[in-house]
């Protein structure tokens, strides 16, 4: 039997790491059980932490679970037709809720002709009960639009001091007689990956009564996400393209490692044709990562990759014989500072889009000849009128506010605007209240009625013995 089975958690307390974490789990589970709907969970994390695991000790709390493996089930009917109607329908033990969880949903590679990720999506929307869907990828741009729509738990890698406690723990179940030393560097090694650790553990350990150091230089050591550094720095200081093209093979997005190489160029590069001719190669590497997005055609991948690492390593004419600090990409921090920004911009840029009927990448490149125009009061309160702008929008364009004795000048031309052409359209008889169209209909209705009974009435003049005649059987 697996140790990774035999030892695995039977309760949330049991869970090794992730304390925060497993807190903030517990606190989404409470309130599905007090019948309060929840976001959807989505946990982050580097594989061989437990995150699986985790999903299936929460399912324990509900009345039965459907699981799904996102990644391997791709096509729309697929993942509707097994995980859909379990997410709308009741569940067949009462009214208590069902969990709904999605493995690998990072794994959905965007195919529109197959609708993974359209499925997902209104699975999402429609769900009726708890949904737990599971990536290792916090960057992934394939979870980006799951993300704004659930709770994202982003999980930890493993405490080294945590795994080494927990191989201990099944080194005495196992009654082994493990050198602590070597246990320590097992746990060193896993890199944060405790199902990592336990199987290796387990391969060199099992039927065995000791495990020392000579046993675990038998298994090599683990390549996992960390080696993203290891990666970047090779490419940055070996000339070597075999050296180089070996160092790519780690399990990461390869998009995410040429973020990581654009951003550290300058930090090893000294010389400016250098990196200029880096960044060179960095943008040829971007175009075939765009062709293979919009083609689906994921050959253009290896094109890439060679520019971004090889193309990248060449670019400098000798290695530079120093200690460089990489860091991560401060892309994903702009862009998280400036979203707030874009929005604003997004916003207003739909406003004068639907007033002046013009496109929003129109009205956008409108903003510089605007800012010009709010410098005026005046012209700053008529503009923001008619777009009709509220404070912070203002604030796009101008840093001040409008003076208060400007809007209530501005108003009060507005209103006796507005009296003054009130007062023409009476003048010219064109305006005419719904109630006066009423009251005027009714009597111009009756007028023609008594023309027509006069007409009706009107006959050919008697003589005056026949009027007599009548005056007489009239009496």
């Amino acid at each position: 039997m697996l140790w990774t089975e035999k030892y695995r958690p039977t309760s949330l307390s049991e869970v090794v790491g992730n304390g925060k974490q497993k807190k903030d789990i517990e606190n989404w589970v409470s309130k599905w059980k007090e019948g309060i709907p929840q976001k959807p969970l989505l946990l982050v994390g580097p594989a061989g932490i437990g995150k699986t695991t985790l999903a299936h000790l929460i399912a324990s709390n509900f009345s039965e679970f459907v699981e799904l493996n996102a990644s391997d089930k791709r096509s729309y009917d697929i993942i509707m037709n097994t995980v859909g109607e379990s997410a709308t329908t009741r569940s067949f033990f009462g009214d208590d809720y069902k969990l709904i969880i999605l493995d690998e949903v990072d794994g959905i590679h965007g195919n529109d002709d197959r609708g993974g990720a359209r499925a997902i999506g209104q699975i999402i929307a429609k769900s009726q009960h708890p949904l737990i869907m599971i990536a290792n990828d916090f960057y992934s741009k394939r979870i980006a639009t799951i993300k704004t729509k659930a709770e994202v738990i982003k999980m930890q890698k493993v405490h080294t001091n945590s795994i080494n406690a927990f191989l201990k723990r099944i080194a005495k179940s196992e009654e082994i007689q493990a050198d602590p030393v070597a246990i320590k560097d097992l746990a060193k090694q896993s890199n944060g990956d405790l199902r990592s650790a336990i199987n290796t553990f387990q391969a060199v350990a099992d039927g065995n009564e000791t495990f020392g150091s000579e046993d675990l230089e038998k298994v090599s050591k683990k390549d996992d996400r960390s080696t993203i550094f290891d990666s970047v720095r090779t490419v940055l200081k070996s000339k070597t393209p075999s050296k180089v093209k070996k160092a790519m093979f780690i399990e990461e997005d390869p998009t995410l490692v040429m973020e990581y190489i654009a951003e550290n160029i300058p930090r090893e590069y000294e010389k400016k044709n250098e990196i200029k001719k880096a960044y060179e190669n960095i943008s040829k590497s971007d175009i075939y990562f765009g062709r293979a997005r919009r083609t689906r055609n994921y050959g253009y991948w290896k094109y890439a990759s060679d520019f971004m690492s090889i193309g990248v390593s060449l670019s400098k004419k000798d290695t530079y014989k120093k200690f460089t600090k990489l860091t991560s990409p401060t892309s994903f921090s702009i862009m998280g500072k400036t979203r707030g920004k874009r929005n604003l911009r997004d916003k207003i840029a739909e406003k004068i889009s639907e007033k002046m009927h013009v496109s929003n990448s129109v009205a956008i490149s409108m903003f510089p000849y605007f800012e010009i125009m709010f410098e005026n009061d005046e012209e700053a309160y008529d503009i923001a009128d008619f777009l009709e702008l509220d404070d912070d929008e203002i604030k796009r364009f101008r840093k001040k506010k409008i003076p208060k004795k400007v809007i209530k000048a501005k108003e009060a031309e507005k209103i006796k605007n507005r009296e003054d052409k009130k007062k023409i359209e009476i003048e010219k008889g064109i305006f005419i209240k719904p109630r006066q169209e009423v009251k005027i209909a009714e009597p111009v209705k009756e007028k023609v009625e008594v023309i027509e009974e006069e007409k009706v009435d009107e006959k050919p003049k008697k003589s005056d013995g026949d009027n007599a005649q009548k005056s007489l059987f009239n009496f």
